[in-house]
């Protein structure tokens, strides 16, 4: 598991909202943290150091952020907050910008500059989102450009934001499987979506490294594979005329960054993959423990049976039948 989790219901009542407030003040620039539901707090929030970039999934009851021109001068570590909203919905003001945030929305903050985050009026529902803080040394966009974006509400469904989106949201939902070691490799591969990010929205793609814009053309390629695994017509012609690019330039994306990554796969192979692990954890879903086996590997990409069975028992060392076995309790 990659970094460390705060549940507030782990710590006395009267000790929860000062606590989490310190925990804050470790991850972004200090401001001053109020809330309403102070005297009976909750929040859940995951910590993840991944090299120079904290990357803090979080949920919790709504809360006001102000830092102020005297935090400021206080203190400023020179850095980008960068913050993905989930559930609910919040308020930001910046740079003598102000704006509502809802789902999928991004926003991106400076901390030499004061800012006001502050939740709607209303229901105690608390607000999810992700927080991400980088220095700005790692930009290659320049800070003038920059200044742009900031307080500006910006779309995470789409393009690049889309890419930005899933990875962060990705890296909670594995994050009990992945290992201390990864996260050098992972905060990299954030540091070059993020600036892939920044040069698009501001029509500045010249500044990026050609290792970026090879970054982040792999990781729209594999994002559309995830979302296409279903089709067992997915193979890496079709992958290439989607991207507009040349079949040889894909396999030239992927040798290239496999060999970056230490991992070595084709485009097939990493597509076949992606297809077997899908069905693993289908086989090991207790709500799918009546779906037949040639159903979720036909949901997968992977309609002839005899195939699936032959490529499943060669990846795990057991067929698809064996693996559900064990891994499945026995029905009471």
């Amino acid at each position: 598991m990659i970094g460390t989790v705060f549940r507030s219901d782990d710590v006395p009542v009267e000790d929860r909202f000062d606590y989490w407030c310190q925990l804050v003040h470790q991850a972004v620039a200090p401001s001053h943290i109020t809330s309403d539901y102070a005297a009976d707090f909750w929040a859940e929030q995951h910590m993840m150091e991944l090299g120079p970039v904290m990357v803090w999934p979080v949920s919790v009851l709504p809360t006001r952020f102000r830092r102020t021109e005297k935090l400021v001068r206080q203190s400023d570590p020179d850095m980008y907050h960068l913050s993905l909203v989930l559930g609910g919905g919040l308020g930001v003001e910046h740079i003598g910008r102000t704006d509502l945030y809802g789902p999928r929305d991004l926003w991106v903050t400076d901390t030499a500059k004061p800012y006001e985050v502050r939740p709607p009026d209303g229901a105690r529902r608390p607000v999810r989102g992700v927080g991400v803080d980088f220095p700005k040394a790692l930009m290659p966009v320049s800070p003038n450009r920059v200044r742009e974006l900031l307080g500006r509400r910006l779309s995470g469904r789409e393009a690049t934001g889309a890419l930005l989106t899933a990875f962060l949201t990705g890296l909670e939902r594995e994050s009990n499987s992945l290992r201390p070691s990864d996260a050098p490799r992972l905060g990299m591969v954030l540091v070059d979506l993020l600036s892939a990010w920044f040069a698009q929205v501001l029509d500045a793609e010249d500044a990026l490294s050609p290792e970026t814009r090879h970054q982040t053309m792999v990781a729209r390629i594999r994002a559309f594979v995830r979302q296409n695994l279903h089709d067992p017509d997915l193979t890496p012609p079709v992958i290439a005329a989607a991207h507009h690019i040349s079949v040889s330039y894909l396999h030239r994306l992927f040798k290239d960054h496999a060999q970056g990554e230490g991992e070595g796969e084709t485009v097939a192979a990493w597509v076949r993959t992606q297809r077997l692990e899908g069905a693993r954890r289908d086989l090991a879903d207790p709500a799918l423990r009546t779906t037949p086996i040639h159903a979720v590997a036909a949901r997968w990409g992977l309609p002839r049976a005899s195939d699936f069975t032959r490529a499943f028992r060669t990846a795990y060392g057991l067929t698809p039948k064996e693996y559900r076995l064990r891994s499945l309790p026995a029905p009471e």
